[in-house]
């Protein structure tokens, strides 16, 4: 385990939303993405919770942002060095953003994420 401030946890994870291609992040719509230091469930390194932009239609109007929770500690509890956690951020803000965009976890899992 290697202990990470929340402050330099934030940068990482600001640092892995600026990797996400430019033609990506303009259609992202409506979502936030914060730190939340632990998940509500064991094992969660983090969670969308929303609408995918699949699964929006004509109806999809004046609701509150989708949430992307990125957990500091238990990503820091299974990296044993600031690199580990430089590239779990990274797999974990990518991962639940593709859930943003409709990508459910066995489609990831068959993309190698």
């Amino acid at each position: 385990m290697i202990e990470v401030s929340r402050e330099k946890f934030e940068e990482l994870v600001a640092e892995a939303l600026d990797t996400i291609p430019p033609e990506l992040t303009k259609v992202m719509d409506n979502v936030v993405v914060v730190v939340v230091d632990d998940p509500p469930e064991p094992d969660l390194l983090g969670l969308y919770t929303g609408i995918p932009l699949t699964e929006r239609g004509d109806w999809y109007a004046g609701v509150l942002p989708d949430r992307i929770e990125i957990y500091r500690n238990p990503i820091c509890s299974i990296c044993e060095t600031e690199d580990d956690v430089v590239e779990e951020v990274q797999i974990t803000v990518v991962h639940e953003i593709a859930h943003h965009f409709g990508i459910d976890d066995d489609r990831l899992h068959d993309l190698g994420w």
